[in-house]
């Protein structure tokens, strides 16, 4: 069989497959990594090892490739690996693409009907000694930590009843603790959430089962010291829609945002929903709580901001109303009423919100963001592909002064989710550096920089230089070596 991906914007430029695993020793370094950089960087991305069945698809939906940049001794090391989940040995043995369209089971190959369809290319995180490759469809796969060999899907030895697991959990620095959520929880297009506390031996210590207003995306959820916040946002699924073959989620302009809060403490019994006005977040910084108040950071967008998943009424798609901005939503327990309070704290175009992870649940700072720019230039004649979603800076926000430091990352180059690496185990928040990956589009390879996270507009202290080019991934997570014995891959 002859393989012949489609001559569409999705697959080709820099979103052409790369479908590579790659061991590289010692890459190269401009400048000089930290000496208290110690552990490792993994990330995760969609990169389709087949052409699509239906001649087309959506970035989302591609086979996850994980990365592991270890770095020991002032040098770094690089792997990938696929996730080989059920998706992926069955096509694989078969030598093309059985399963479908993005999220709709009905456009499979009849062969592997009922069987997971996830791809886990969403989110990578280390918990209880193993590597958690996540997408929110499916359960989570779990790897090894250093050859990235999969070990397969994760049941919790029968516990998990959620079809679904989250590609955002969050942790407790204070317990160790996982929270993790499933939506569609009992099937695709269905409202119900189910909510997962796991302790640090990776055991499932409670469970709570919520039906949400409607059936809608909860891509993110908060986590307090003492409340869990399930923001329920109008990207909403209908099994008929599936049916007739159209793209799982629909943006409905109509749909009030719904905040379901949980107190960790209580049981599902215990919820309360709050609700305000059409809105669409998808990223949270941090949630924290100062008694019965509830403040959650997040990048706000007045509309959708996913062309490919279409507007209920038919309406085009509003690229001004797609453009997330920093905000923070704050939910009063005590007062009367089920509205909430939004205040919208900066103007720049953002995503992949982040903080440094060891202050999650309690009141942070600072937050990491990937910016737009939109006064620096893109250079059309080294790179004729201008992205949609290009994000050209590297930022951080200081929640205290409302003030925003930020770094352009040059022409013709876009950036992933940006990680915090703290300097040491008890380093004060922000003493470390800020690492991402930038796509350098007119040299068809990538960069891995990592900067200063107090000093952004110094630039990067050391640039680790890929000689291939990483198809954009989603996100990562760092993992320092006093959480995880660091060793070279391959010395």
């Amino acid at each position: 069989m002859t393989l012949a991906f489609p001559k569409t914007p999705n697959f080709t430029g820099w979103n052409a497959p790369v479908r590579a695993e790659l061991d590289l020793s010692d890459l190269e370094v401009i400048g000089r990594i930290p000496p208290e950089m110690h552990g490792s960087f993994y990330r995760v991305g969609p990169d389709p090892q087949y052409p699509p069945r239906a001649g087309d698809d959506i970035f989302f939906n591609g086979d996850g490739l994980v990365s592991l940049f270890r770095f020991v001794d002032g040098r770094v090391e690089y792997r990938s690996r696929y996730v080989r989940t059920d998706k992926f040995v069955a096509e694989r043995q078969a030598g093309r693409a059985l399963f479908g369209a993005y999220r709709n089971p009905f456009t499979d190959d009849e062969s592997v009907r009922g069987m997971i369809r996830g791809t886990a290319n969403t989110g990578v995180w280390l918990h209880n000694g193993q590597l958690w490759a996540l997408k929110e469809d499916s359960p989570p796969v779990l790897m090894d930590p250093d050859t990235l060999a999969t070990h397969g899907y994760h049941f919790f030895d029968g516990q998990l009843k959620s079809k679904t697991f989250t590609a955002h959990p969050h942790f407790d620095a204070a317990t160790g603790d996982m929270h993790a959520i499933g939506f569609a929880a009992k099937g695709e297009a269905t409202p119900d959430i189910a909510y997962y506390r796991i302790d640090k031996h990776g055991q499932i210590v409670q469970e709570e089962w919520l039906v949400a207003p409607y059936a809608g995306m909860v891509h993110d959820f908060a986590v307090t010291e003492d409340y869990i916040v399930f923001p329920i946002v109008p990207i909403t699924s209908n099994v008929e829609w599936l049916k007739q073959r159209r793209p799982h989620y629909h943006w409905d302009p109509a749909k009030d945002v719904f905040m379901g809060v949980l107190p960790r403490k209580g049981t599902a019994k215990d919820i309360r929903w709050f609700s305000g006005h059409n809105r669409y977040s998808t990223h949270i910084f941090n949630g924290w709580n100062e008694g019965g108040k509830i403040f959650i950071d997040t990048p706000v967008a007045k509309g959708n901001p996913f062309p490919f998943f279409p507007d209920i009424t038919g309406a085009p798609f509003n690229l001004d109303a797609s453009a997330p901005h920093i905000s923070r939503w704050i939910i009063d327990m005590d007062a009367p009423g089920d509205g909430f309070e939004e205040i919208k704290l900066d103007d720049q175009i953002c995503e992949f919100s982040r903080i440094d992870d060891r202050f999650q649940t309690r009141k942070h700072r600072y937050g990491y963001v990937s910016t737009l720019d939109i006064f620096k230039p893109w250079t059309t004649t080294l790179a004729p592909e201008k992205p949609l979603m290009m994000f050209n800076s590297m930022s951080r926000f200081d929640f205290e002064e409302n003030k925003l430091e930020r770094w352009w990352i040059g022409e013709a180059s876009t950036l992933e989710e940006v990680q915090f690496v703290p300097r040491s185990e008890h380093a004060a928040e922000g003493e470390g550096w800020l690492i991402a990956l930038c796509q350098r589009h007119a040299e068809q390879r990538s960069d891995l920089v990592i900067l200063d996270a107090m000093n952004l507009a110094a630039g990067p202290v050391a640039t680790v230089r890929l000689p291939v080019r990483l198809r954009n991934g989603l996100h990562g997570s760092w993992v320092p070596h006093w959480q995880r014995e660091t060793r070279p891959l391959m010395r």
